[in-house]
């Protein structure tokens, strides 16, 4: 950039300096376009003509350049695998929390048969697109890794990461593009009643609403909540910038439970004030709620509650209006036929169960809103027992406000572990939509743009307090955090940095509360296929080439890598308990008792499959160099088939 007070020595760029006028005068026909920021003339044309202009169909939707090749992103399958990490992970064979590190496009692709329609609650805080942010800058193009690198769009880390300043031609699109396949992808896991909540700044937050309902449905759309991130503050030109949002989305909106938190304590204090004295329910406090409320509309379906009580003197009580029962007595009815006729809140079979059960008091009032049998003021008002016990137990619905959780919070509870990391969003945000959202034991959070592990250490907090049993799943790429204290402390990139405030928060949490939940973790990363590029392409190589691939398998993957990728590709869970046993000599792997045993020793022959056939083992998996020869290969399958027919093999 040439500097105020150097000549520029070139000429005019009047292109330039006429888009800006334009621009200035017609804001709204800016645009971007594949080659940066554009004027849409059709929009020209129209803000320059009475008449309607012709121009491309108009149409409600979402488009920027890039959303086709954001499709084509999201559709193209992967071959890539992700190798467990044993001696980064915390109880690796009985754990189900999963860390991986990787590049979130690959690792979602990868999950979407193990975890298609299994996730409870996915929460992810992307970048914000500040004009100082990176974002993922995929091209599905390349696949060669090494293009990759030389093409500058990953490093040795293979990150894909890349500034987006706004000032950018494409800067609204490309954050888009990135966005777009991801939510794609992460919607195929969420359950039927699973629920996204996506944290965004103001940047941004109209174009992902929209991206939202362009991949979700508008009806599936939740909310979009305020966040109070911060208090007070003097930056910005008209106000300061103290709010955030939380969009929340359902998978299916009809499906998705709705959301309960806890009752406000000042408002318990406040309202329910009264104690039971006696009866089964006595001791507990309760709230007095008139069977009687101005606010109903009699004429909207309440025809069965217009009818006479009796109070404790004998007299008769009834809501005011025009008409009243011909038969005095208890229960005695009559159809509302105005707006004037009163009614009560419940017929009166409703009333005399409720009765019952001690739900209902008279009590004396000045007041005079009921009337007696003849229509004059009776002094008795009939009252309903809201039970604080009850309304505690269903809970209330949340306002779309949100206030308890502001970010300084976080940098107490990174110092309280020793974790140097800022901007991470504090940990009781995440407990709270876990819990407003009706998660529970055996429901799993994915978190696709984990950070510092956040959502990670929150459910940690959050199992501890209710003694649930939640599972979480983070993914990281692992970007360098050069430059940051962080990186001083040692913790060059951030899945360095987040797993170990897992293993400090965990550590904290089991010392402070003894809680029997599952502390550790299992760590996987992002990699190649552990398969050589002839097992995907074997018409590439003649018979003299396929001789130099008598193994399928990359020289450098262990057995542990071998059963990660075929877990992956049966629709396996990665979470599920891993077992390591001796059979006949040979190291075998078995998932989740017998749902899969995987043996990739070499010497496969029929007194091993007379062993494992004995287990009855539901799938089973070898390397194909690993029979002991070709005819051992089919007396194994014969084998397994007659002694354990429910048995399915497969080899790699």
């Amino acid at each position: 950039m040439v500097s105020k007070d150097k000549l520029d020595l070139s000429s005019p760029d009047l292109v330039n300096e006429n888009f800006e006028k334009l621009a200035a005068l017609f804001p709204n026909c800016v645009t971007e376009s594949a080659e940066g920021k554009a004027i849409d003339f059709d929009l020209l044309k129209q803000e320059l003509s009475h008449a309607v202009v012709e121009g491309n169909k108009e149409r409600y939707r979402l488009e920027w350049p890039g959303k086709r090749e954001a499709i084509v992103t999201a559709n193209l399958p992967t071959t890539k695998t992700l190798r467990p990490v044993r001696e980064d992970s915390v109880d690796f064979d009985n754990t189900e929390n999963l860390y991986i590190e990787g590049d979130n496009l690959e690792v979602l692709k990868l999950l979407q048969e193990s975890y298609l329609g299994k996730i409870k609650m996915i929460y992810i805080d992307p970048p914000y697109n500040t004009g100082r942010d990176f974002v993922y800058k995929d091209n599905f193009k390349i696949e060669s890794d090494k293009e990759l690198i030389d093409s500058g769009q990953v490093d040795e880390y293979n990150q894909r990461l890349v500034a987006n300043p706004d000032t950018a031609g494409r800067y609204h699109s490309d954050w888009l593009t990135m966005m777009f396949p991801r939510l794609k992808l992460a919607r195929n896991l969420l359950r039927k009643d699973g629920v996204l909540f996506i944290s965004i700044g103001q940047d941004e937050v109209s174009n992902l609403v929209q991206l939202v309902d362009n991949v979700f449905g508008e009806v599936n759309r939740i909310s979009v909540v305020g966040r109070l991130a911060k208090s007070g503050g003097n930056k910005g030109k008209f106000f300061s910038p103290n709010i955030e949002y939380v969009i929340a989305v359902a998978r299916n909106y009809d499906d998705a439970s709705g959301f309960r938190d806890e009752m406000d304590p000042e408002l318990i204090k406040k309202v329910y004030t009264k104690t039971q004295k006696d009866g089964d329910r006595k001791g507990e406090k309760y709230r007095a709620m008139g069977l009687y409320q101005s606010s109903l509309d009699p004429m909207r379906g309440c025809v069965n509650q217009r009818y006479f009580v009796e109070a404790p003197d004998g007299t008769l009580v009834i809501p005011p209006g025009n008409i009243f029962p011909s038969e005095k007595k208890d229960g005695s009815k009559i159809a509302p036929q105005t707006q004037k006729d009163g009614v009560w809140r419940w017929t009166y079979p409703k009333y005399l169960e409720e009765k019952e059960k001690g739900n209902v008091e008279f009590a004396e009032t000045n007041k005079g809103v009921l009337v007696d049998s003849d229509g004059n003021p009776s002094k008795w008002n009939v009252n309903t027992k809201i039970w604080l016990k009850d309304r505690q137990d269903a809970g209330q619905l949340p306002n779309d406000l949100i206030t308890k959780y502001e970010n300084r919070h976080s940098a107490k509870e990174l110092k309280a572990i020793d974790i140097p990391f800022e901007f991470a969003k504090p940990t009781g945000l995440i407990s709270y939509l876990a819990k407003i959202c009706n998660s529970e034991s055996g429901d799993i959070i994915l978190d696709f743009f984990s950070g510092s592990a956040t959502t990670a250490h929150s459910i940690l907090n959050l199992n501890s307090e209710d003694g649930e049993k939640r599972k979480f799943i983070m993914v990281q790429i692992p970007e360098i955090l050069e430059g940051s204290e962080a990186y001083n402390a040692g913790f060059k990139e951030i899945c360095t940095l987040g797993k170990e405030r897992i293993r400090r928060a965990a550590k904290k949490i089991k010392e402070e509360t003894n809680a029997d939940i599952d502390y550790g973790f299992r760590v996987y990363r992002l990699d190649s296929s552990n398969m050589q590029d002839v097992y995907y392409k074997p018409q590439d190589y003649d018979q003299g080439n396929l001789d130099l691939f008598a193994d399928n398998v990359k020289s450098d993957r262990t057995a542990d890598d071998l059963l990660a990728q075929v877990m992956l590709d049966w629709g396996l869970p990665l979470s599920l308990k891993i077992e390591q046993v001796e059979v006949s000599g040979k190291k075998v792997f078995k998932v989740a008792e017998n749902s899969l045993y995987a043996c990739f020793d070499s010497g496969i022959d029929e007194d091993f499959a007379k062993a494992i056939a004995k287990d009855e083992p539901l799938r089973i998996v070898f390397k194909d160099s690993g029979f002991k020869n070709d005819t051992a290969k089919t007396n194994v399958k014969q084998l397994l088939k007659q002694l354990s027919p429910e048995t399915e093999m497969k080899v790699i």
